[in-house]
């Protein structure tokens, strides 16, 4: 997890550093002794964890919360007992009280690890739909969904679907390499198939949906059973 150290007491940041060296996913990226220099800094570049001190001169670490739009995970590291509700009404993660021990920093790295974990869950994945292609002297937005396969033919590729193909300047590589992971196998040199159109298979070939007959070339035997996970 990518972390930001943000305290105006360099003794805080050595206790931090120190008990950060003891779990390796946790990477320190930057650190900070106000809160205005933090914000610029992540102006430009995201993070998963801010260790993140209250009182601090000018712009304190409640006000700083306050006005970020996007907050990543957030443990406060303070003197004071006071702010406790506060920052959890923030939706902080863990709420530690200077000096912190090792103990206690490692219990709030297993809160973050849980939330991380509870997150993925629950953020479902874009899933990638469509294709762009150049037909002639136009794009083509093509659903993935109705496309039975993909053929090389020369230095085109024909992109074969339910009711005819379409026939575009590119190669097969270039298709093996940007279509979804798992969704098209390739099965000869010169076809990938979508595994959800296919029907039927022998030993020399495989039927497609359409009905199409797609040959399996040898030196791709070993993806055939991809076709049906």
């Amino acid at each position: 997890m990518n972390t930001l150290i943000i305290d105006d007491e360099p003794l805080a940041h050595e206790v931090l550093l120190h008990h950060s060296r003891a779990h390796a996913d946790i990477q320190i990226v930057g650190q900070y002794h106000n809160a205005a220099e933090a914000l610029a800094f992540l102006a430009r570049q995201s993070v998963d964890l801010i260790l993140l001190d209250i009182l601090m001169p000018v712009l304190s670490g409640l006000d700083m919360l306050k006005v970020m739009l996007r907050r990543p995970q957030v443990v406060l590291c303070t003197a004071y007992q006071e702010h406790a509700l506060e920052g959890f009404e923030l939706d902080v993660t863990d709420y530690l009280l200077k000096p912190v021990s090792a103990e206690r920093f490692s219990r709030a790295l297993d809160k973050v690890r849980r939330r991380t974990g509870e997150e993925a869950i629950f953020v479902k994945p874009a899933v990638q739909s469509h294709i762009a292609i150049r037909v002639d002297r136009e794009h083509r937005k093509i659903d993935l969904d109705k496309v039975q396969c993909f053929e090389a033919y020369g230095n085109y590729v024909k992109v074969w679907l339910e009711d005819g193909c379409l026939l575009t300047a590119a190669t097969l590589k270039n298709f093996s390499e940007t279509l979804p992971k798992g969704r098209f196998i390739q099965v000869h040199k010169s076809f990938l198939v979508n595994k959800a159109k296919v029907v039927a298979q022998n030993s020399k070939t495989i039927r497609l949906a359409s009905k199409k007959l797609v040959k399996i070339g040898n030196a791709y035997r070993g993806n055939l059973p991809g076709l049906w996970q």
